[in-house]
């Protein structure tokens, strides 16, 4: 039993691990009613300008005013733009489709380039499809449930999860209902921790239960409210009725399905290949036609291309026409590039884009954090990755940061912690910090170590004095 409980226990913290990544803090783009940016909200610190203009992209998508534009994230390394673009997806919540790519994908995956884009593009469009469901809907009175004697010491969990039973107790306004329950909906209910005062829904076809929020009659009961409690009022009526059901599926998901011999499957196999185009304008024949009929709604949803200097002059010409489809979704970019070359010509342009391209863009910039901004992110991702650190080893790593890269600093907070554990200290000290900062070096330091002994490397060409200097500039 011990050693079942060790295995349970390291299976969370390997889940724990997994869901932590460079932007896992990010919870929105941080702005007030007024789409004021807070200095510190959500996840999101500083860039308080780049962050109100994300926030008025944001009001014109919930408006549908914004289908067919594109908004250029524009800014040094290291300074906010994927985090806004997460902020952004964040804000929009789970119905509005968010698909992202990054340009150097495009030549790594086996179909062309212009295949790969019009799969991205389906992806962030969302189709609503409306049908009627005979449903239960009504506030929790009382849920009990009853367990035989000596039901499970014979046998399986599974044994043992049949043999309950139990009574569910719903009201509306109009009425109250006792429905026996068997174990299947039980184990349902548990799921989703439905307990007396809880709004909820069952699906009849399907036995889905979904939670709507807390009844406004119990709000005073604060044992049962946290701070996220969502309240809604009590149904009325029948419990029994039939209530139109949204469902929200992409596009390439409609295509995908359509398109291949194993059906739905090859959404969870990734071999999608590439679909023919007669496929999908039969496809968008069909949507077209559920929308008049009123049993469907387009979704346009947002694509997030990191990189975009690493597109060609042919991708870019994709997308400008692309654009001007009228099911377009908002197409959000992002380089750290300047002036630079265009991938497939020898002009040089701002951010290696086109002219008539960047025409078509809104483009926000994002500036360099200051120290105090540095040291408030610093903070948060040790909270996100569960690292007790003192004070000094705070001011010590923002100094880093400036120095270096706030990438680089925050890199160093799992490895300090691990130093940290080494010596079995519970709080990460400055030791720790200094120890893992000679250990792993940054890039001005990487590039000294190279200067000083690029001789005894492989195929080095040793520059000469204005190129030494050049290179430990940069």
């Amino acid at each position: 039993m011990a050693a079942e409980l060790k295995k349970l226990s390291e299976s969370r913290d390997l889940t724990r691990i997994e869901r932590i990544g460079a932007h896992s803090h990010i919870r929105g783009l941080g702005l007030d009613s007024t789409l004021e940016a807070r200095a510190v909200s959500e996840g999101m610190v500083g860039q308080q300008p780049a962050r109100k203009a994300a926030g008025l992209i944001l009001q014109l998508i919930k408006e549908g005013k914004i289908a067919g534009r594109a908004v250029l994230l524009a800014g040094q390394p290291g300074t906010g733009k994927t985090a806004i673009a997460m902020g952004l997806a964040k804000s929009l919540g789970e119905e509005t489709p968010f698909a992202t790519l990054s340009g150097s994908e495009l030549f790594s995956l086996e179909m062309s380039k212009t295949e790969a884009l019009t799969q991205a593009f389906r992806r962030a469009i969302g189709v609503r499809i409306k049908e009627e469901a005979e449903i239960i809907e009504g506030e929790v009175v009382e849920i009990t449930i009853e367990r035989p004697v000596g039901a499970g010491a014979g046998g399986g969990g599974s044994s043992s999860a049949a043999a309950k039973t139990g009574k569910l107790t719903l009201k509306t306004t109009d009425m109250e209902t006792v429905y026996e329950l068997g174990g299947k909906m039980i184990e349902a209910l548990s799921k989703v921790k439905v307990q007396s005062g809880d709004v909820i829904t069952l699906d009849k076809a399907s036995g889905k239960v979904t939670k709507l929020g807390r009844s406004i009659g119990r709000s005073r009961d604060y044992d049962a409210v946290g701070p996220h409690t969502k309240f809604v009022r009590c149904p009325d009526g029948e419990l029994q009725k039939r209530k139109e059901v949204l469902h929200c599926v992409t596009l390439h998901e409609i295509d995908v399905i359509n398109s291949r011999t194993q059906g739905f499957l090859a959404l969870f196999t990734g071999d999608t290949g590439e679909i023919r185009a007669e496929v999908r304008e039969q496809i968008d024949t069909k949507v077209a036609e559920w929308r008049e009929e009123g049993k469907a709604e387009i979704v346009p949803g947002v694509l997030f291309i990191d990189e975009v200097h690493m597109l060609d002059i042919e991708c870019f010409s994709f997308l400008n026409r692309a654009l001007e489809n009228e099911m377009a979704p908002i197409l959000v970019i992002a380089t750290n590039r300047g002036i630079t070359t265009i991938r497939g010509t020898s002009y040089r342009s701002p951010h290696g884009i086109p002219a008539d391209f960047l025409d078509r863009l809104l483009i926000i910039s994002t500036q360099p954090y200051t120290e105090d901004e540095i040291h408030r992110i610093i903070e948060i991702r040790c909270d996100e990755e569960e690292v007790e650190m003192s004070k000094d080893s705070k001011v010590l790593l923002t100094k880093i940061g400036i120095e270096t890269s706030l990438r680089y600093a925050i890199h160093l907070i799992t490895a300090a912690a691990l130093a940290c554990q080494k010596r079995r200290g519970k709080v990460v000290e400055m030791e720790d910090i200094s120890r893992v900062y000679s250990l792993f070096l940054d890039v001005k330091r990487s590039t000294q170590y190279l200067m000083e002994y690029q001789s005894q490397y492989m195929f080095s060409e040793v520059p000469g004095a204005a190129d030494h200097e050049e290179a430990m500039q940069s």
